[in-house]
Order: C-alpha cells, then structure tokens, then sequence
C-alpha cells in the first residue's frame, strides 16, 4: 500500500486570517474592521513580510488537518513525537490485526534475500498473531459461558458468535488487546492529525531533511505540496532547514544543499 496524505479540512481561507491577526498587531485596527483592506496583494504581501521579519505567532492561527495512509507503525511513532500537532490514530484494540497491511522498506524489498527473509518472517507474525486472538477468545468464551465446545478455535468462535454475536466481539476485541504485542513496527496505520501553520514549518524543516527516514519524509514531501497550494505564501519558503540557511547537520550533513534547495523551490529573501 503506498503512502498517500490527504488534506482533509484547513482554515477558511487561511491567509488573510494569519494577516488580519496580524494586521491587529500592527495597527488601530478593531476587531470587525480587521479584514479591510485586505485585498489579494495585500494579504499576500503581508503573509510574505511576516515570513521575512520572522513574526511566526500570527501563522498559529491557520490549522491545516490531514488524513494519512500507508504509512508503518514505525513511522507514526516519529510523527506523534510532533508535540503541537493533535492525533487521532486507527486503535489496534479494535480493529482486527488480520485486516493491516505490511510496510516493505525499499532497501529490503530490492534485495531479495533479505526481502525473502523478510516476507518470511511477517507471514510467521500474521500467522501467530492470528492462533494467539483466537486462542484468548476462546478461552474468554469458556470462561464465560462453562461448554467444551468441539472443533477448532475459529470454529468455536463462529458457533459461539451465533448464539451471542455482541458477547463475542467483545471477547475478540479483548483477545487483540493482547494479540496485538506480536505485530511487528511494519504494520500500517491510518491517522489524522491537525498542525498549525507555524508548527508544520518547524515539521518540515526537520521532515523533509535527506537525513529524516524515508517513509516520514515522504509523508512530509505530500504534506507540504498540498500545503503550497492551499497556502502558497505561508508556506513559500517552507522545507528543510537549509531553505533558510546553512545545514544544521553539521559533520552529519547529506552535502546535497544545492539540489535540495532545487528540489523545494528555494526563494532567496
């Protein structure tokens, strides 16, 4: 499944409410006159100067929210460590670990040793995961209702789900709680989650970097083209750290700065 990111919802149009908030820093402006004047060009042109002079707190007040998809659990786990940024992530209590997908890094997937030792392994955790849920629920079952019941857990489970459709799901869904510790950080994960402007620059400058892993850089790559047009002057100098300077890297540094600002869209100020 490939990574896709989808801009679900952001500000009503979110320039002219990053300029009018800052428009009442700037001048004697109230509060239901604060939207005068601010034609296009002058939305545009205000948005460009706060970028320039660095007055980031007016850009907190455009939320951009996006829905994600394809992306491994090990990629997740780096995303919610964006602290200003709220989340809400598909439960691995509820929803059934047969139904999730596997991530295959590209570097495993083009060798073929590893990526048969890889494949290998993952059918080995589906397969586990799968005996373990069942075996809970089934015990869950027995406890509660005090049958030997005959045939194989899956069997059991759809007799048992017959006579008491709503009890069983709950004892599968108690049986994934557990279950769940056998999959691996390739399964995938949808999530949706919400940034404000001046928090995704921060994302970006250190998302896109060719030193961030490949799978949340990509994410942020998506993120930021549907940024760039939605909001073209918020985010026109928005990238990787070296879109506003030199590499923060240092000895780690990829060397590449020429063809990533090539790469971004890089605007001297």
């Amino acid at each position: 499944m490939a990574i896709k990111v989808t801009l679900l919802t952001h500000t009503p149009d979110p320039e002219q409410t990053v300029a009018a908030a800052a428009k009442l820093c700037y001048s004697p402006s109230g509060i239901e006159d604060i939207r005068d004047g601010l034609t296009e060009e002058s939305t545009a042109s205000f948005v460009n100067m706060l970028a320039d002079i660095g007055h980031a707190s007016p850009f907190e007040h455009a939320s951009f929210t996006f829905g994600i998809e394809g992306i491994s659990r090990a990629c997740s786990h780096q995303l919610v460590r964006h602290r200003i940024a709220s989340y809400s992530q598909q439960s691995q209590r509820y929803v059934d670990g047969n139904s999730f997908e596997f991530v295959t890094p590209p570097e495993i997937e083009s060798d073929p040793h590893c990526s048969e030792v890889y494949n290998r392994v993952i059918e080995v955790q589906k397969q586990a995961y799968s005996e373990i849920r069942d075996a809970l629920a089934v015990k869950y079952i027995a406890e509660e209702t005090g049958k030997a019941y005959q045939g194989t857990d899956a069997e059991i489970i759809a007799q048992y789900k017959s006579e008491n459709k709503q009890k069983c799901s709950a004892f599968i869904k108690k049986a994934n709680e557990d279950a769940r510790y056998i999959l691996p950080n390739a399964c995938t994960t949808k999530i949706v989650c919400t940034f404000n402007a001046r928090s995704l620059e921060n994302f970006f400058a250190h998302r896109c970097c060719n030193r961030a892993q490949w799978e949340i850089r990509e994410v942020a790559r998506q993120m930021l083209l549907l940024c760039k047009e939605a909001a073209p002057h918020i985010f026109r100098k928005s990238g990787p750290s070296c879109m506003r300077g030199s590499c923060p890297e240092g000895n780690m540094t990829c060397g590449k700065i020429k063809e990533v600002r090539e790469q971004y869209g890089y605007e001297k100020s």
